[in-house]
Protein backbone atom coordinates (compact mmCIF):
# COMPACT_ATOMS: atom_id res chain seq x y z
CA UNK A 1 0.00 0.00 0.00
CA UNK A 2 0.95 3.37 -0.97
CA UNK A 3 1.79 5.32 2.01
CA UNK A 4 0.53 9.21 2.85
CA UNK A 5 2.29 12.35 3.18
CA UNK A 6 2.73 12.46 7.13
CA UNK A 7 3.39 16.28 7.57
CA UNK A 8 0.21 17.80 6.61
CA UNK A 9 -3.22 18.30 8.09
CA UNK A 10 -6.28 19.54 6.06
CA UNK A 11 -9.97 19.35 5.93
CA UNK A 12 -12.00 19.91 3.16
CA UNK A 13 -15.18 18.50 3.95
CA UNK A 14 -18.03 21.69 4.13
CA UNK A 15 -19.22 22.73 7.63
CA UNK A 16 -22.64 21.28 7.77
CA UNK A 17 -24.33 24.31 9.00
CA UNK A 18 -22.76 26.92 6.61
CA UNK A 19 -25.03 28.90 4.56
CA UNK A 20 -24.62 28.44 0.80
CA UNK A 21 -24.61 32.56 0.45
CA UNK A 22 -24.60 35.06 3.33
CA UNK A 23 -26.38 38.17 2.23
CA UNK A 24 -24.33 41.79 2.22
CA UNK A 25 -26.55 44.81 1.14
CA UNK A 26 -26.77 43.83 -2.83
CA UNK A 27 -24.13 41.11 -2.80
CA UNK A 28 -24.15 37.44 -1.63
CA UNK A 29 -21.02 36.16 -0.33
CA UNK A 30 -19.99 32.88 0.75
CA UNK A 31 -19.87 32.13 4.54
CA UNK A 32 -16.38 32.79 5.92
CA UNK A 33 -14.87 34.19 9.06
CA UNK A 34 -17.36 36.61 11.08
CA UNK A 35 -14.61 39.22 11.99
CA UNK A 36 -11.85 41.07 10.09
CA UNK A 37 -8.76 38.41 9.49
CA UNK A 38 -6.43 40.76 11.44
CA UNK A 39 -8.65 40.10 14.67
CA UNK A 40 -7.63 36.37 14.07
CA UNK A 41 -3.84 37.18 14.52
CA UNK A 42 -3.30 34.82 18.02
CA UNK A 43 -5.89 31.89 16.22
CA UNK A 44 -3.98 29.23 15.18
CA UNK A 45 -4.86 29.22 12.00
CA UNK A 46 -3.32 32.85 10.92
CA UNK A 47 0.09 32.61 10.44
CA UNK A 48 1.37 35.52 7.88
CA UNK A 49 4.55 33.42 7.50
CA UNK A 50 2.84 30.44 6.01
CA UNK A 51 -1.11 31.39 4.58
CA UNK A 52 -1.36 28.17 3.77
CA UNK A 53 -2.65 27.74 7.43
CA UNK A 54 -5.36 30.25 6.64
CA UNK A 55 -6.60 28.35 3.54
CA UNK A 56 -6.73 24.81 5.38
CA UNK A 57 -9.29 26.20 7.47
CA UNK A 58 -11.24 28.90 5.11
CA UNK A 59 -11.39 24.78 3.22
CA UNK A 60 -13.91 23.80 5.66
CA UNK A 61 -16.31 26.03 4.43
CA UNK A 62 -16.61 23.93 1.32
CA UNK A 63 -17.31 26.04 -2.12
CA UNK A 64 -15.94 29.21 -1.16
CA UNK A 65 -14.79 31.44 1.99
CA UNK A 66 -15.07 34.57 2.47
CA UNK A 67 -12.84 37.31 4.65
CA UNK A 68 -11.95 40.37 4.86
CA UNK A 69 -8.51 42.06 5.51
CA UNK A 70 -9.47 46.10 6.85
CA UNK A 71 -12.01 47.00 3.97
CA UNK A 72 -10.99 44.49 1.20
CA UNK A 73 -13.08 41.39 0.56
CA UNK A 74 -11.32 38.60 -0.56
CA UNK A 75 -12.87 35.05 -1.69
CA UNK A 76 -11.33 31.67 -1.25
CA UNK A 77 -12.62 29.55 -4.38
CA UNK A 78 -12.67 25.68 -3.93
CA UNK A 79 -15.09 24.58 -7.09
CA UNK A 80 -13.30 24.14 -10.43
CA UNK A 81 -15.54 25.32 -12.12
CA UNK A 82 -15.85 28.53 -10.36
CA UNK A 83 -12.16 29.09 -10.84
CA UNK A 84 -12.84 28.56 -14.32
CA UNK A 85 -14.82 31.21 -14.46
CA UNK A 86 -12.66 33.73 -12.79
CA UNK A 87 -9.40 31.91 -15.07
CA UNK A 88 -11.48 31.65 -18.54
CA UNK A 89 -14.78 32.34 -19.00
CA UNK A 90 -14.66 36.15 -17.40
CA UNK A 91 -10.54 36.71 -17.48
CA UNK A 92 -11.17 40.02 -19.13
CA UNK A 93 -12.74 41.10 -15.90
CA UNK A 94 -10.20 40.48 -13.87
CA UNK A 95 -6.47 41.75 -13.00
CA UNK A 96 -3.64 40.49 -10.86
CA UNK A 97 -4.34 40.34 -7.33
CA UNK A 98 -2.40 42.48 -4.71
CA UNK A 99 0.30 39.65 -3.52
CA UNK A 100 1.46 38.72 -7.24
CA UNK A 101 1.32 42.72 -7.57
CA UNK A 102 4.37 43.14 -5.16
CA UNK A 103 6.25 40.39 -7.11
CA UNK A 104 6.30 43.75 -9.46
CA UNK A 105 8.96 45.42 -7.41
CA UNK A 106 11.41 42.07 -7.69
CA UNK A 107 10.18 40.78 -11.47
CA UNK A 108 8.69 44.19 -13.43
CA UNK A 109 6.56 43.47 -15.46
CA UNK A 110 7.55 40.08 -16.56
CA UNK A 111 5.13 37.40 -17.63
CA UNK A 112 4.04 36.84 -13.90
CA UNK A 113 2.96 40.06 -13.33
CA UNK A 114 2.08 42.01 -16.02
CA UNK A 115 -1.66 42.67 -17.13
CA UNK A 116 -3.58 43.21 -19.54
CA UNK A 117 -2.21 44.86 -23.09
CA UNK A 118 1.66 44.44 -21.56
CA UNK A 119 1.21 40.84 -21.27
CA UNK A 120 -0.06 40.11 -24.53
CA UNK A 121 2.61 41.64 -26.45
CA UNK A 122 5.33 40.25 -24.00
CA UNK A 123 3.66 36.57 -24.36
CA UNK A 124 3.67 37.29 -28.61
CA UNK A 125 7.23 38.18 -28.67
CA UNK A 126 8.32 35.75 -26.47
CA UNK A 127 6.13 32.57 -27.76
CA UNK A 128 8.84 31.77 -30.40
CA UNK A 129 11.29 30.94 -27.79
CA UNK A 130 9.20 28.18 -26.19
CA UNK A 131 7.71 26.75 -29.25
CA UNK A 132 8.20 22.93 -28.93
CA UNK A 133 10.67 22.28 -31.40
CA UNK A 134 12.72 24.79 -30.01
CA UNK A 135 12.62 23.86 -26.17
CA UNK A 136 13.07 20.33 -27.32
CA UNK A 137 16.74 20.95 -28.73
CA UNK A 138 17.50 21.54 -24.85
CA UNK A 139 16.91 17.74 -24.19
CA UNK A 140 20.09 16.85 -24.56
CA UNK A 141 21.69 19.60 -22.00
CA UNK A 142 19.50 18.49 -19.59
CA UNK A 143 20.52 15.02 -19.51
CA UNK A 144 24.19 15.96 -19.70
CA UNK A 145 23.81 18.00 -16.52
CA UNK A 146 21.85 15.04 -14.45
CA UNK A 147 24.38 12.44 -16.04
CA UNK A 148 27.28 14.34 -14.26
CA UNK A 149 25.33 14.93 -11.09
CA UNK A 150 24.40 11.64 -10.62
CA UNK A 151 28.72 10.68 -10.94
CA UNK A 152 28.99 13.04 -8.58
CA UNK A 153 26.74 11.10 -6.11
CA UNK A 154 28.90 8.78 -2.94
CA UNK A 155 26.79 5.91 -1.56
CA UNK A 156 25.98 5.93 2.31
CA UNK A 157 26.57 9.56 2.22
CA UNK A 158 24.20 12.34 3.78
CA UNK A 159 23.10 15.11 1.29
CA UNK A 160 20.61 17.53 1.00
CA UNK A 161 18.66 16.60 -1.80
CA UNK A 162 16.87 19.76 -2.32
CA UNK A 163 20.40 21.41 -2.46
CA UNK A 164 21.18 19.48 -5.08
CA UNK A 165 17.91 19.75 -7.55
CA UNK A 166 18.15 23.76 -7.39
CA UNK A 167 21.92 23.45 -7.46
CA UNK A 168 21.39 21.29 -10.77
CA UNK A 169 18.13 23.34 -12.15
CA UNK A 170 20.27 26.49 -11.97
CA UNK A 171 22.75 24.63 -13.90
CA UNK A 172 20.55 23.84 -16.35
CA UNK A 173 18.95 26.66 -16.55
CA UNK A 174 22.03 29.19 -16.81
CA UNK A 175 22.75 26.97 -20.15
CA UNK A 176 19.40 27.43 -21.60
CA UNK A 177 18.47 30.72 -20.40
CA UNK A 178 22.42 32.47 -21.34
CA UNK A 179 24.46 30.05 -23.22
CA UNK A 180 26.84 29.97 -20.27
CA UNK A 181 27.96 27.60 -17.04
CA UNK A 182 27.56 28.81 -13.51
CA UNK A 183 29.39 31.52 -13.46
CA UNK A 184 29.95 34.21 -10.60
CA UNK A 185 27.03 36.71 -12.44
CA UNK A 186 25.00 33.71 -12.65
CA UNK A 187 25.81 32.96 -8.42
CA UNK A 188 25.22 36.70 -8.04
CA UNK A 189 21.54 36.30 -9.61
CA UNK A 190 20.64 33.26 -7.36
CA UNK A 191 22.15 34.78 -3.85
CA UNK A 192 20.42 38.43 -4.51
CA UNK A 193 17.08 36.59 -5.72
CA UNK A 194 17.35 34.11 -2.79
CA UNK A 195 17.86 37.34 -0.58
CA UNK A 196 14.68 38.82 -1.87
CA UNK A 197 12.83 35.81 -1.23
CA UNK A 198 13.13 35.45 2.15
CA UNK A 199 12.41 39.13 2.47
CA UNK A 200 8.90 38.40 0.41
CA UNK A 201 6.41 37.24 3.13
CA UNK A 202 7.55 41.11 4.90
CA UNK A 203 7.16 42.91 1.78
CA UNK A 204 3.93 40.95 0.85
CA UNK A 205 2.67 42.24 4.24
CA UNK A 206 4.06 45.95 4.85
CA UNK A 207 1.42 48.49 3.33
CA UNK A 208 2.16 51.02 0.40
CA UNK A 209 5.72 49.26 0.18
CA UNK A 210 5.99 50.76 -3.55
CA UNK A 211 5.42 54.15 -2.07
CA UNK A 212 8.16 53.19 0.86
CA UNK A 213 10.78 52.13 -2.05
CA UNK A 214 9.91 54.84 -4.06
CA UNK A 215 10.37 57.52 -1.50
CA UNK A 216 13.70 55.51 -0.27
CA UNK A 217 12.51 55.91 3.41
CA UNK A 218 15.16 53.94 5.55
CA UNK A 219 12.75 50.91 6.46
CA UNK A 220 15.71 48.17 7.16
CA UNK A 221 13.99 45.38 5.24
CA UNK A 222 13.50 47.91 2.61
CA UNK A 223 17.01 48.83 2.71
CA UNK A 224 18.24 45.60 2.26
CA UNK A 225 15.92 45.53 -0.74
CA UNK A 226 17.14 48.07 -2.75
CA UNK A 227 21.05 46.52 -1.85
CA UNK A 228 19.91 43.51 -3.20
CA UNK A 229 17.43 44.29 -6.57
CA UNK A 230 20.44 46.85 -7.39
CA UNK A 231 22.87 44.09 -7.65
CA UNK A 232 20.66 42.22 -9.12
CA UNK A 233 19.76 44.70 -11.79
CA UNK A 234 23.43 45.47 -12.79
CA UNK A 235 24.43 41.93 -12.99
CA UNK A 236 21.53 40.89 -15.21
CA UNK A 237 21.94 44.07 -17.61
CA UNK A 238 25.44 43.57 -17.99
CA UNK A 239 24.71 40.27 -19.56
CA UNK A 240 22.19 41.40 -21.48
CA UNK A 241 24.04 43.82 -22.87
CA UNK A 242 27.11 41.55 -23.51
CA UNK A 243 24.15 39.16 -25.27
CA UNK A 244 22.91 41.78 -27.38
CA UNK A 245 26.35 42.97 -28.72
CA UNK A 246 27.13 38.94 -29.67
CA UNK A 247 23.48 38.72 -31.39
CA UNK A 248 24.28 41.63 -33.28
CA UNK A 249 27.72 40.89 -34.49
CA UNK A 250 26.33 37.57 -35.46
CA UNK A 251 23.64 39.36 -37.58
CA UNK A 252 26.57 41.44 -39.55
CA UNK A 253 28.26 38.49 -39.81
CA UNK A 254 24.95 36.97 -40.80
CA UNK A 255 25.25 34.22 -38.62
CA UNK A 256 22.18 32.39 -36.77
CA UNK A 257 21.95 34.11 -33.68
CA UNK A 258 22.26 31.66 -30.33
CA UNK A 259 20.05 29.19 -29.04
CA UNK A 260 19.41 29.89 -25.47
CA UNK A 261 16.74 31.89 -24.49
CA UNK A 262 17.59 35.06 -23.91
CA UNK A 263 19.12 35.09 -27.45
CA UNK A 264 16.39 34.70 -29.09
CA UNK A 265 13.99 37.07 -27.11
CA UNK A 266 16.63 40.05 -28.53
CA UNK A 267 16.23 38.47 -31.55
CA UNK A 268 11.93 38.13 -31.54
CA UNK A 269 9.69 41.01 -32.81
CA UNK A 270 6.01 41.52 -32.22
CA UNK A 271 4.53 41.43 -35.95
CA UNK A 272 1.10 41.69 -34.74
CA UNK A 273 0.87 44.76 -32.41
CA UNK A 274 -2.56 46.05 -34.30
CA UNK A 275 -0.57 49.05 -34.87
CA UNK A 276 1.25 50.40 -38.69
CA UNK A 277 4.54 50.46 -36.89
CA UNK A 278 7.69 48.79 -38.22
CA UNK A 279 7.85 45.48 -35.81
CA UNK A 280 9.64 46.04 -32.43
CA UNK A 281 11.01 44.22 -29.60
CA UNK A 282 11.61 44.23 -26.01
CA UNK A 283 13.66 47.06 -24.54
CA UNK A 284 15.95 46.58 -22.20
CA UNK A 285 14.13 46.99 -19.18
CA UNK A 286 11.51 44.59 -20.78
CA UNK A 287 14.22 42.16 -21.22
CA UNK A 288 15.49 42.60 -17.71
CA UNK A 289 11.95 41.89 -16.53
CA UNK A 290 11.73 38.70 -18.65
CA UNK A 291 14.91 37.39 -17.79
CA UNK A 292 14.51 37.67 -13.74
CA UNK A 293 11.16 35.89 -14.68
CA UNK A 294 12.47 33.08 -16.77
CA UNK A 295 15.47 32.38 -14.19
CA UNK A 296 13.47 32.37 -11.13
CA UNK A 297 10.22 30.47 -12.98
CA UNK A 298 13.26 28.86 -14.58
CA UNK A 299 14.67 26.73 -11.95
CA UNK A 300 12.72 27.42 -8.37
CA UNK A 301 9.66 25.57 -9.66
CA UNK A 302 11.52 22.79 -11.33
CA UNK A 303 14.02 21.84 -8.74
CA UNK A 304 11.32 22.03 -5.77
CA UNK A 305 9.15 19.56 -7.69
CA UNK A 306 12.02 17.45 -7.92
CA UNK A 307 12.78 17.63 -4.51
CA UNK A 308 9.25 16.71 -2.97
CA UNK A 309 9.33 14.05 -5.73
CA UNK A 310 12.85 11.92 -3.56
CA UNK A 311 10.82 12.61 -0.26
CA UNK A 312 7.31 11.00 -1.86
CA UNK A 313 9.57 8.21 -3.98
CA UNK A 314 11.69 7.51 -0.61
CA UNK A 315 8.29 6.88 1.48
CA UNK A 316 6.33 5.07 -1.13
CA UNK A 317 8.53 1.67 -2.30
CA UNK A 318 6.09 0.41 -4.35
CA UNK A 319 5.59 3.35 -6.37
CA UNK A 320 9.59 3.73 -6.54
CA UNK A 321 9.77 0.03 -7.93
CA UNK A 322 7.32 0.44 -10.58
CA UNK A 323 9.39 3.84 -11.70
CA UNK A 324 12.65 1.88 -12.12
CA UNK A 325 10.86 -1.00 -13.79
CA UNK A 326 9.81 1.15 -16.12
CA UNK A 327 13.11 2.86 -16.61
CA UNK A 328 15.04 -0.42 -16.67
CA UNK A 329 12.32 -1.52 -19.31
CA UNK A 330 12.95 1.27 -21.54
CA UNK A 331 16.43 2.67 -21.49
CA UNK A 332 17.65 0.43 -23.37
CA UNK A 333 20.54 0.17 -26.26
CA UNK A 334 20.49 -1.96 -29.30
CA UNK A 335 22.70 -4.57 -27.48
CA UNK A 336 20.38 -4.07 -23.94
CA UNK A 337 22.59 -2.11 -22.07
CA UNK A 338 21.33 0.81 -20.29
CA UNK A 339 21.67 4.10 -22.04
CA UNK A 340 20.79 7.37 -20.95
CA UNK A 341 17.72 8.91 -21.72
CA UNK A 342 16.39 10.83 -24.85
CA UNK A 343 13.58 13.05 -26.06
CA UNK A 344 12.47 10.56 -28.31
CA UNK A 345 11.71 8.18 -24.70
CA UNK A 346 9.40 11.07 -23.02
CA UNK A 347 6.37 9.34 -24.64
CA UNK A 348 7.36 5.64 -23.40
CA UNK A 349 8.21 6.96 -20.37
CA UNK A 350 4.32 7.62 -18.91
CA UNK A 351 4.50 6.38 -15.21
CA UNK A 352 7.91 8.27 -14.82
CA UNK A 353 5.38 11.69 -15.93
CA UNK A 354 2.31 10.45 -13.35
CA UNK A 355 4.87 10.26 -10.74
CA UNK A 356 5.93 13.91 -11.43
CA UNK A 357 2.14 15.05 -11.74
CA UNK A 358 0.94 13.18 -8.64
CA UNK A 359 4.20 15.06 -7.05
CA UNK A 360 3.00 18.39 -7.94
CA UNK A 361 -0.43 17.26 -6.82
CA UNK A 362 0.42 17.00 -3.67
CA UNK A 363 2.95 19.75 -3.36
CA UNK A 364 2.91 22.33 -6.21
CA UNK A 365 5.41 24.49 -6.89
CA UNK A 366 3.27 27.40 -7.73
CA UNK A 367 0.96 26.60 -4.47
CA UNK A 368 -1.90 29.69 -5.16
CA UNK A 369 -2.60 32.30 -7.13
CA UNK A 370 -5.97 35.35 -7.27
CA UNK A 371 -7.31 37.79 -9.10
CA UNK A 372 -8.62 40.73 -8.52
CA UNK A 373 -12.53 42.27 -10.08
CA UNK A 374 -12.23 44.92 -11.73
CA UNK A 375 -16.23 45.17 -11.63
CA UNK A 376 -19.21 44.26 -10.18
CA UNK A 377 -19.12 40.45 -11.47
CA UNK A 378 -21.14 36.97 -10.44
CA UNK A 379 -18.90 34.02 -9.82
CA UNK A 380 -21.13 30.96 -9.38
CA UNK A 381 -24.00 31.87 -6.85
CA UNK A 382 -22.48 34.63 -5.32
CA UNK A 383 -22.31 38.49 -6.42
CA UNK A 384 -19.51 40.37 -5.29
CA UNK A 385 -18.40 44.31 -5.81
CA UNK A 386 -15.47 45.56 -7.83
CA UNK A 387 -12.01 45.15 -6.61
CA UNK A 388 -12.74 42.24 -4.80
CA UNK A 389 -9.87 39.78 -4.35
CA UNK A 390 -10.35 35.76 -5.66
CA UNK A 391 -8.02 33.64 -4.18
CA UNK A 392 -7.47 29.76 -5.41
CA UNK A 393 -4.63 27.55 -4.08
CA UNK A 394 -3.40 24.63 -5.87
CA UNK A 395 -2.39 23.31 -2.58
CA UNK A 396 -5.98 23.15 -1.41
CA UNK A 397 -7.90 21.81 -4.65
CA UNK A 398 -5.56 19.55 -5.28
CA UNK A 399 -6.01 17.37 -1.88
CA UNK A 400 -9.80 17.86 -2.04
CA UNK A 401 -10.98 14.36 -1.56
CA UNK A 402 -14.20 14.63 -4.08
CA UNK A 403 -11.60 15.16 -6.74
CA UNK A 404 -8.75 12.89 -5.10
CA UNK A 405 -10.18 9.96 -2.94
CA UNK A 406 -7.84 9.48 0.11
CA UNK A 407 -6.45 12.70 -0.65
CA UNK A 408 -2.92 11.93 1.08
CA UNK A 409 -1.74 9.18 -0.43
CA UNK A 410 0.62 9.21 -2.99
CA UNK A 411 -0.81 7.31 -6.27
CA UNK A 412 0.61 8.53 -9.74
CA UNK A 413 -2.46 5.97 -11.14
CA UNK A 414 -4.40 9.10 -10.37
CA UNK A 415 -2.44 10.54 -14.04
CA UNK A 416 -3.41 7.82 -16.24
CA UNK A 417 -5.33 9.27 -19.23
CA UNK A 418 -9.04 7.77 -18.31
CA UNK A 419 -8.50 8.80 -14.76
CA UNK A 420 -7.74 12.86 -15.60
CA UNK A 421 -10.57 12.97 -17.95
CA UNK A 422 -13.07 11.89 -15.01
CA UNK A 423 -11.75 14.86 -13.48
CA UNK A 424 -12.85 18.55 -13.91
CA UNK A 425 -9.80 20.81 -15.13
CA UNK A 426 -9.61 22.94 -12.69
CA UNK A 427 -9.02 20.05 -9.87
CA UNK A 428 -5.46 20.04 -11.07
CA UNK A 429 -3.70 23.15 -12.47
CA UNK A 430 0.26 23.02 -11.07
CA UNK A 431 0.98 25.72 -14.20
CA UNK A 432 -1.75 27.77 -14.13
CA UNK A 433 -4.73 28.05 -16.67
CA UNK A 434 -6.63 30.14 -18.87
CA UNK A 435 -4.78 33.16 -21.11
CA UNK A 436 -2.21 33.39 -18.84
CA UNK A 437 -1.03 29.40 -18.33
CA UNK A 438 2.53 29.19 -17.72
CA UNK A 439 4.38 29.75 -20.88
CA UNK A 440 7.02 27.19 -19.82
CA UNK A 441 5.17 24.15 -19.19
CA UNK A 442 6.52 22.32 -21.95
CA UNK A 443 10.08 23.13 -20.82
CA UNK A 444 9.10 22.25 -17.40
CA UNK A 445 7.75 18.89 -17.91
CA UNK A 446 10.67 17.68 -20.17
CA UNK A 447 13.12 18.92 -17.86
CA UNK A 448 11.19 17.28 -14.54
CA UNK A 449 10.65 13.73 -16.50
CA UNK A 450 14.08 13.76 -18.02
CA UNK A 451 16.08 14.53 -14.58
CA UNK A 452 14.13 11.94 -12.99
CA UNK A 453 14.71 9.22 -15.33
CA UNK A 454 18.57 9.99 -15.15
CA UNK A 455 19.26 10.01 -11.61
CA UNK A 456 16.47 7.36 -10.82
CA UNK A 457 18.04 5.03 -13.83
CA UNK A 458 21.53 5.05 -11.28
CA UNK A 459 20.38 5.67 -7.80
CA UNK A 460 17.71 4.79 -5.00
CA UNK A 461 17.47 7.77 -2.63
CA UNK A 462 16.64 6.86 0.61
CA UNK A 463 14.76 9.32 2.73
CA UNK A 464 16.39 9.83 7.19
CA UNK A 465 13.63 9.14 9.39
CA UNK A 466 12.82 11.49 11.54
CA UNK A 467 13.97 14.86 10.33
CA UNK A 468 11.67 17.62 10.01
CA UNK A 469 10.11 18.38 6.34
CA UNK A 470 7.87 21.58 6.67
CA UNK A 471 6.54 23.86 4.07
CA UNK A 472 7.87 27.24 3.09
CA UNK A 473 5.42 28.69 0.77
CA UNK A 474 7.24 31.74 -0.81
CA UNK A 475 6.79 32.40 -4.09
CA UNK A 476 7.36 28.86 -4.46
CA UNK A 477 6.83 25.94 -2.49
CA UNK A 478 10.40 25.17 -0.72
CA UNK A 479 10.66 22.01 1.57
CA UNK A 480 11.97 24.58 4.43
CA UNK A 481 14.12 22.43 6.35
CA UNK A 482 15.67 20.38 3.13
CA UNK A 483 15.00 17.06 2.64
CA UNK A 484 17.92 14.60 3.61
CA UNK A 485 18.92 11.29 1.70
CA UNK A 486 21.87 8.80 1.72
CA UNK A 487 21.88 7.35 -1.94
CA UNK A 488 22.24 3.95 -2.56
CA UNK A 489 23.29 2.89 -6.23
CA UNK A 490 20.79 0.60 -7.69
CA UNK A 491 23.18 -1.90 -9.49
Amino acid sequence: MASSVKDVRITTEPAASAPPVVPWGNYRFPPGLRYNLPLYMLAGFFDRRNPILLFEHLSRFGRAAHYRILSHHVILLNDPSDIREVLVDKAQFFIKERTQKRMKILLGDGLITADGETHKRHRRIAAPAFHRQRIQAYAGTIVEYAAAMREQWRPGTQTDIAAEMMRLALQITARTLFDTEVTPEIHTINDEANAVMDMYNALVAMPCVEELLRWRIPVPVLMRFRKSKARLDAVVDKMIAAKQAESAKAAREGRPVGGDLLSMLIAARDETDGSNHPSTGMSGKELRDEVLTLFLAGYETVANALSWTWLLLGQNPEAEARLHAELDATLLDSSGKARLPTLEDLPRLPYTEMVMAESMRLYPPAWAMGRQATQDIEIGPYRVPKGTYFLFSQYIIQRNPRYFPDPLAFRPERFTAQAKAQRPKFAYFPFGGGGRQCIGESFAWMEAVLVLATLAQRWRLKVIENQQIALQPKITLRPKFGIQVIPNPRS
